[in-house]
């Protein structure tokens, strides 16, 4: 896992602002302004910037106060925190869709890390929360998107407290294919390219185990047939239900 140092950290890049209008973005479906009418969309066009960011650029740090919130737009990052005793604990992934920060409470409170090359659509924090206040459908979005966090981290406590560790990295495939082809609006299907968003060791960090046992369960399920290797960042599904089955279950996108 990368680790967020301040001697590792690069300064966000701010880019201009965008000629690209919110109604024609890729994630505007998926994004916080998805609730948002054609008036909402312009006030929302007219405060946005991005920022670009390289895999091991650290976005925010825990405990920071923050000035910014926004949404993924291209790439992953990770959210993490640093343990007692020294350890890292990945405690989830942030997709092209997700909304970064929480307006109305400005100190971060985890490390958030670019694990891939990103891309960051970014709104000035009193700007924006002062459009959500006065915004019902931006508020109702917010509220949404807040619930679903909710479910998806439930739903992950039960993969990290009940499944095998073969179950646990399965389901991680399962969720990396259904997020990536979440902004096509497709399903995962029979003999997908996945391009893995994490390296082994983050992904031991992310399920709880360690990197040999992430190692020998991809070894595993290769064997099985489930996965085919093309390189250590992807790989091949040759069928989706049977990795489904090797996950226990249907792990739904969010």
């Amino acid at each position: 896992m990368v680790k967020a140092t301040a001697a590792s950290r690069t300064p966000h890049h701010d880019a201009p602002r965008s000629a690209v209008h919110c109604l024609d973005c890729a994630i505007r479906h998926h994004a916080v302004c998805a609730h948002c009418s054609g008036p909402e969309l312009e006030i929302l066009s007219g405060v946005k910037s991005y920022r670009t960011l390289k895999p091991g650029d650290t976005v925010v740090s825990m405990g920071e106060r923050t000035g910014f919130l926004g949404s993924v737009v291209e790439g992953v990052a990770s959210m993490s925190r640093l343990l007692a005793d020294g350890r890292r604990q990945v405690v989830g992934l942030l997709f092209p869709g997700d909304f970064m920060g929480r307006p109305f409470s400005p100190v971060a409170p985890f490390d958030v890390v670019a694990v891939t090359e990103m891309r960051l659509c970014t709104f000035e924090r009193r700007r924006f929360e002062a459009m959500v206040r006065e915004t019902p459908s931006l508020e109702h979005r917010m509220l949404e998107m807040a619930l679903n966090e909710l479910d998806s981290a439930r739903e992950w406590m039960v993969l990290l407290g009940r499944k095998s560790a073969q179950e646990k990295l399965a389901s991680f495939f399962v969720l990396a294919a259904q997020r990536g082809m979440r902004l096509e609006n497709r399903r995962p299907i029979d003999g997908m390219m996945l391009e893995l968003p994490l390296t082994r060791e983050d992904m031991a960090d992310f399920l709880g185990l360690t990197i040999e046992t992430v190692s020998r369960q991809i070894g595993a399920l290769k064997k099985a047939g489930v996965i085919e290797l093309v390189d250590a960042r992807h790989l091949l599904i040759p069928d989706w239900e049977a990795l489904v089955e090797a996950a226990g279950g249907e792990l739904e996108a969010v």
